[in-house]
């Protein structure tokens, strides 16, 4: 059966058309015509259709394969590809349309990365100096002999007006909307960026802010978080925070305790069978996405039944919900469990059956009853579902509070490790020489300039400084084969041997 499309209701806005993953959907007289052998049964067309359109008739085309690597399961006729691409219907089977690769296959694309020889550095930058003015050579140009191989480490404290932390905080209590701002005091240093898996995510400084009028505080607030201190945050709607990295964050006074262990969908996935046994019907109230057992596919898959409840969230997959923010359970707007529910088919429903309700931490449960009625009757929690709720939050990992520094070092510091700076650049891009921060390697950034990340956490701390230009300085290290040095114009007569074998003696 193919999708339905009321010709009445249908406006020919196109966005069916625009959306369609598999292109199967076009406007003929400004109505949406859909072809039903492309046609995946995905639902997208649904979703984005303002007028209510679009149905699906539920009924599984005889010739179709349903395909179960996502929640979506599509319907796959012959001949034709899923929503995702990945699979294709081939004679009744589901075929992978790309072969499985080893590494040998790809190591053109992943590319050069770097001889063990020049992957540590001989020294770090930490307590180095600065290569200002950057026409003169870097305080410590050394040369020394690793695995055999000739290298050479440059090492400078560089000041960075283009530098940030991106500060990762493991808790889901809602702390604020992406894009607002952030402060220390009065001043703003950054703002709230989009979430990441279970944790919030929060961006301070940046050379915009930098070479602003709260430049100081910004490069002292960047300074503190990258060297492992205490922080005090205030968020634009009011909540406040104290960071550390490597400690749990202290929100509006009170300590957060554990991080989820997923989102809704991903907690019933890790516990459907123990959920299965705990109650008739469980639903996982979360911010991102809540679950619902009866309906979501590992709850299926391990045994559960129609229930007759529905919620008032909006469904996106079967069993999976998109939710809501708030400060109540799974920081959603549900104050009450109860109200996640927004009615019971008591023609598919029965009295006496059970519902338990939880969070993606486990620390808050309720346990209702059907009454005969179809009121919900709340109970103590049973053993079984005391399990559940236990397994949960035994699964959790501590609310911690991590740290990104990031920092634009293709400027004019590289004037002190070469006299050819671009050489440099492509040195570091192509894997010919290896940037660490304090000995701890760094992500380099595809494209232009040298622009890295680093854990602080990697960092020896107190190993950044600020400075009133204003900006940060971060110990950087750049280390290659001698004989690529000498090729980039690098500061040969500046250069010192090194003994590896005595650290900390030249």
């Amino acid at each position: 059966m193919v999708m339905i499309v009321d010709i009445d209701k249908c406006i020919g806005c196109g966005f069916c058309v625009r959306d369609c993953p598999v292109s199967a959907i076009r406007l003929v007289k400004r109505k949406a015509v859909i072809d039903a052998d492309a046609c995946t049964h995905c639902g997208v067309c649904m979703r984005v259709c303002a007028e209510a359109a679009i149905t699906d008739p539920e009924e599984m085309p005889a010739t179709a394969v349903e395909c179960d690597a996502c929640p979506i399961k599509c319907w796959i006729q012959p001949g034709y590809e899923g929503a995702c691409r990945r699979y294709v219907n081939q004679d009744g089977r589901l075929i992978r349309t790309s072969p499985g690769y080893d590494f040998a296959d790809v190591a053109d694309t992943v590319g050069n990365d770097s001889i063990q020889a020049i992957r540590r550095p001989l020294i770090t930058a930490i307590g180095a100096g600065t290569t200002y003015p950057d026409c003169k050579p870097a305080p410590r140009i050394v040369s020394g002999n690793q695995d055999g191989i000739d290298v050479v480490t440059v090492v400078t404290e560089v000041p960075l007006s283009y530098s940030s932390v991106i500060v990762k905080i493991d808790t889901d209590i809602p702390l604020g909307r992406e894009g607002d701002r952030i402060f220390v005091g009065k001043r703003e240093v950054g703002m709230v960026e989009t979430e990441q898996y279970g944790s919030k995510m929060l961006h301070i400084g940046g050379v915009n802010r930098l070479t602003g009028q709260n430049g100081f505080i910004v490069a002292r607030t960047i300074t503190a978080v990258a060297n492992r201190q205490k922080v005090k945050l205030r968020l634009e709607n009011g909540t406040r925070i104290e960071v550390q990295v490597g400690h749990s964050p202290v929100i509006n006074g009170k300590k957060a305790d554990r991080m989820r262990v997923g989102c809704g969908s991903a907690t019933m996935g890790l516990f459907a069978p123990l959920f299965v046994s705990a109650a008739d019907e469980v639903i996982i109230i979360d911010s991102h996405i809540t679950a619902q057992m009866s309906r979501h596919v590992a709850g299926v898959y391990a045994g559960a039944g129609p229930t007759g409840v529905q919620l008032v969230f909006s469904e996106s997959t079967p069993g999976r919900y998109f939710g809501d923010h708030g400060q109540g359970w799974g920081g959603t707007s549900i104050t009450h469990p109860a109200d996640i529910i927004a009615g019971i088919d008591m023609a598919v429903a029965r009295p006496g059956m059970t519902l338990l309700i939880t969070e993606t931490t486990g620390q808050n449960g309720a346990f209702f009853r059907i009454a005969e009625d179809g009121d919900l009757d709340e109970i103590p929690l049973p053993e079984p579902a005391r399990r559940a709720l236990s397994a949960i939050a035994d699964s959790c990992e501590p609310s911690r509070v991590s740290a990104v520094y990031t920092g634009g070092a293709g400027g004019s510091a590289r004037a002190g490790a070469t006299r050819s700076p671009i050489k440099l650049t492509r040195a570091v891009h192509d894997g010919r020489a290896h940037l660490t921060v304090g000995g701890a390697p760094g992500f380099i950034w595809p494209g232009g300039g040298i622009s890295f990340m680093v854990d602080v956490e990697r960092v020896r701390a107190g190993s950044f400084y600020w400075t009133p230009t204003p900006a940060t300085i971060c110990p950087l290290e750049y280390t290659m084969t001698r004989s690529d040095y000498e090729t980039m114009g690098g500061h040969i007569e500046a250069m010192k041997p090194f003994n590896i074998h005595r650290p900390g003696k030249e």
